[in-house]
């Protein structure tokens, strides 16, 4: 067994190191989605300290999605507040042992995980298009 995951491992790491930048943000998404749901079933189990541990998880995906943003693009600008209210959100959260605000923030998350899905899919057609032109 330690084999099979030795490779999981190495895949992992290779995808990570491999990713193109928009792909590593769909990354962040994803494992964001993934601790938030590992937070819900957490406070369900009452376990606290597993709580704790993936909300602030979460928070620190969304604390690395907010460093990346180039706040000389208009987006940028707007998503900032977005991933601020995300992350008081999940404070809250953690506080309270709230499901409810852990959807929300899933919620939101899951829009911009699909939304950035979309933008890596119609750059790859940009892309693959203008490469079949030329």
């Amino acid at each position: 067994m330690t084999a099979q995951t030795n490779a999981y491992n190495a895949y992992k790491q290779n995808s990570v190191t491999t990713a193109s930048p928009g792909e590593l943000t769909l990354m962040l998404y994803n494992g964001c989605i993934k601790f938030l749901g590992k937070a819900k079933v957490a406070i369900t189990d009452k376990n606290i300290q597993e709580k704790n541990h993936n909300i602030q998880r979460a928070q620190a995906i969304i604390a690395e999605l907010m460093s990346t943003l180039n706040m000389d693009i208009d987006i940028s600008k707007q998503m900032l507040p977005l991933y601020d209210y995300m992350n008081r959100r999940l404070i809250e959260a953690n506080i309270q042992n709230d499901i409810a605000i852990i959807e929300e923030v899933e919620g939101l998350v899951t829009e911009f995980r699909d939304t950035w899905k979309e933008v890596i899919k119609i750059t790859r057609q940009q892309q693959y298009g203008s490469a079949q032109q030329v």
